[in-house]
């Protein structure tokens, strides 16, 4: 099946785009939003409205394919792609990028993916929102040509395992909303709450205290409404705000997590990024060291990976050292969907837990293209998107999820 035509739509993203750098250096906050000068390039203000780029693809059957390019939130933040800005790269999709995609052949997602997502235009490589979206589209042009779910494209091309089962969801929501929690609980979420500490002093306290309070209330909320058997797994994002509480002391640092893990009252913990070093280097170094301080006192807690982890030779890097439990694949940031499933793949290899994640600032469509992916590849876990209202990720990636392993199991049987 061919690609007759290319037609492009700018709309919104599914949240915001922060400026961390900004954020963190004394922002004030003012209900949504944080007052403060930009300091990452490309903002305007520490906190905005998110874009995407729809691109469509007309096959010859009159079959419509497409996907979303986005960024994630918090964009050009440790090693990743500018702020992404929509009417900036829409002439490249429009022009360049369209007269390769014109009259091509679309049955074969693999191949295809891979050119586009290594595609240069003056010398320079596509944005990776960019590729991202791309790449959506292609596989689910594929999934069209081949008459079968994207998962299956996924599987057929890679020879990699199908999941037969639903995979597990991390919820988020914001720290300063705590009715989002009780949702999850209600909803029984896999794994919750991710949550926002952003800033030392305001979102973690001097010596971690905000944090533990905070831990030890969703603990109780989870006792107070969840049923009996509903034993979620905990999971903070704390993005790199333990390393400055603590001074880099990594003793310090896990013992406090130490006193997290006791909190928790027996439900596994997992904690996301608790350093940003200055340097992916330094980001191994920290995380192997945090590693065997919490093993030196029999804690469980399970470190995640997310920042410095930008591409395909990033992850084979952090899963190589073991420097974590588990790795966040965050989707956007690798540009083409054949990075993100060459990654889960090679986490599943190495023996590391593969966390296909992304971003509150994703789509409908990018979502479920995602989870596609996610059981195409059998990853250990999925990351809750788009937004942050707890509820519309849920039903997204659920109904999403079954109607697909419905259609496989049909297929199977048929």
């Amino acid at each position: 099946m061919k690609i007759n035509d290319v037609v492009c739509s700018i709309g919104n993203s599914g949240y915001y785009n922060w400026d961390l750098a900004g954020l963190k250096a004394g922002a004030e906050p003012d209900g949504f939003v944080y007052h403060g000068t930009p300091v990452t390039p490309g903002f305007k203000k520490l906190i905005q409205p998110g874009q995407c780029i729809s691109v469509m693809l007309v096959l010859e059957g009159g079959e419509i394919a497409f996907g979303d390019c986005v960024d994630v939130i918090l964009t050009g933040a440790a090693g990743r792609d500018p702020l992404f800005n929509a009417e900036e790269h829409l002439p490249l999709i429009t022009g360049p990028v369209r007269e390769r995609l014109l009259g091509a052949e679309c049955g074969e997602f693999k191949t295809f993916a891979t050119e586009l997502d290594s595609m240069e235009i003056h010398g320079r490589r596509l944005h990776t929102a960019v590729r991202y979206g791309l790449t959506q589209a292609l596989l689910q042009a594929a999934s069209l040509a081949g008459r079968m779910t994207m998962a299956e494209i996924v599987s057929r091309d890679y020879d990699c395992e199908l999941s037969r089962e639903a995979i597990p969801i991390l919820s988020m929501c914001r720290t300063d909303d705590p009715q989002q929690v009780d949702k999850m609980i209600l909803k029984r979420a896999d794994q919750l709450p991710h949550a926002d500490f952003i800033r030392v002093k305001e979102d973690v306290g001097t010596g971690g205290e905000k944090m533990a309070a905070y831990l030890q209330w969703v603990t109780d909320r989870i006792n107070h409404l969840g049923d009996s058997d509903y034993r979620p797994t905990l999971h903070l994002d704390v993005y790199g705000t333990l390393g400055e509480c603590f001074d880099m002391d990594l003793e310090r640092i896990a013992g406090f997590l130490a006193r997290l893990e006791e909190i928790a009252g027996g439900l596994e913990l997992c904690i996301e990024c608790p350093i940003i070093a200055p340097t992916q280097d330094g980001q191994v170094d920290a995380f192997l060291g945090l590693k065997a301080e919490i093993a030196k006192r029999g804690s469980r807690v399970r470190l995640i990976l997310d920042e410095w982890v930008n591409t395909l030779e990033d992850v084979k890097k952090f899963a190589d050292a073991k420097a974590a439990d588990m790795i966040q694949i965050k989707a956007p940031d690798l540009g083409g969907l054949n990075n993100s499933i060459e990654s889960l793949l090679y986490c599943k290899q190495a023996g590391v837990g593969a966390y296909f994640g992304g971003s509150a600032n994703e789509t409908d469509q990018s979502t479920r293209v995602t989870v596609q992916v996610g059981l195409g590849c059998s990853a250990d876990l999925l990351i809750g998107k788009p937004g942050q209202g707890v509820d519309e990720a849920i039903m997204i990636q659920r109904n999403e999820m079954k109607r697909t392993l419905a259609l496989i199991d049909y297929g199977s049987r048929s």
